[in-house]
This record gives C-alpha cells, sequence and structure tokens, in this order.
C-alpha cells in the first residue's frame, strides 16, 4: 500500500505509471482461477490507484486555478 504522502512526493509521470501497474496487477488478478486470487491484493491496487487519481486531480485543478 502506498501512503499519500509518498503519492504527493512523486512527478505525474510516476502517478500515471503507478495508475497503469496497478490495473494491470487488478487485470492479472482477476484472471486468475478463483481459489488462487487474492481479495487484499485488488482491495490495495484500487486504493492505490484512487489515491494517485485523486493526487493527480488535486494538481490539475491547482494549475488551472492560477
Amino acid at each position: 500500500m502506498t501512503k499519500m504522502q509518498e503519492i504527493q512526493k512523486k512527478s505525474d509521470a510516476e502517478l500515471v505509471d503507478l495508475v497503469k501497474e496497478a490495473r494491470k496487477t487488478i487485470q492479472t488478478e482477476r484472471f486468475k482461477d478463483k481459489f488462487s486470487r487474492k481479495a487484499g491484493i485488488i482491495r490495495e491496487a484500487k486504493k492505490d490507484i484512487a489515491r494517485a487519481l485523486t493526487e493527480l486531480s488535486a494538481r490539475r485543478r491547482n494549475v488551472e486555478s492560477k
């Protein structure tokens, strides 16, 4: 799990890469068979995506308001 403070330190490109990797993780976990997939991994990846997208949108709003 990535904490919000760590996410705020990353650049926009790193955040986009984080979102891509987390989405890829979710996809690979979902396509595993029912007994080997881990719900915790999917849940944490979703949280990482939400945190990264929240930070990206906050940065965009900040730039637009200036």
